[in-house]
């Protein structure tokens, strides 16, 4: 008796070729894409930013990703502190999400929610 037939083990080994940073890159367009209902927030996408500047040594956070939303209308400070918990907190109990980003040595994610600013996620 075959178990597998060529095409599905083809196809099977496709599956477990995708890299680990195309996954995560994936994962977090998934996640942050739905995260906000309605008219409160659109996923932009996301920035992978590393610090050539700084001594792979050091302690200062070298490499981070900023996820990138726009807000459709201004918010006070108590509702921009909710939406940037939110993003975290999502992101934050995506443990395979967060492994995928520690293997790939990230230090830190940050949000962004325009231009000006971003918040870190601890």
């Amino acid at each position: 008796m075959r178990l597998t037939s060529p095409l599905a083990a083809l196809a099977l080994a496709s599956a477990f070729s995708v890299s680990a940073p195309y996954a995560a890159a994936e994962n977090i367009d998934v996640l942050m894409s739905g995260l906000f209902a309605g008219q409160e927030a659109t996923y932009v996408g996301y920035d992978s930013v590393e610090r050539e500047d700084i001594p792979a040594t050091s302690t200062v956070d070298r490499k981070y990703l900023i996820v990138d939303f726009r807000l459709q209308s201004e918010q006070g400070y108590e509702q921009l502190q909710a939406s940037v918990h939110k993003v975290c907190m999502a992101l934050l109990r995506d443990r395979d999400l967060i492994s995928s980003l520690t293997r790939d040595g990230y230090d830190m994610v940050s949000v962004a929610f325009d231009r000006k600013s971003q918040y870190d996620c601890l």
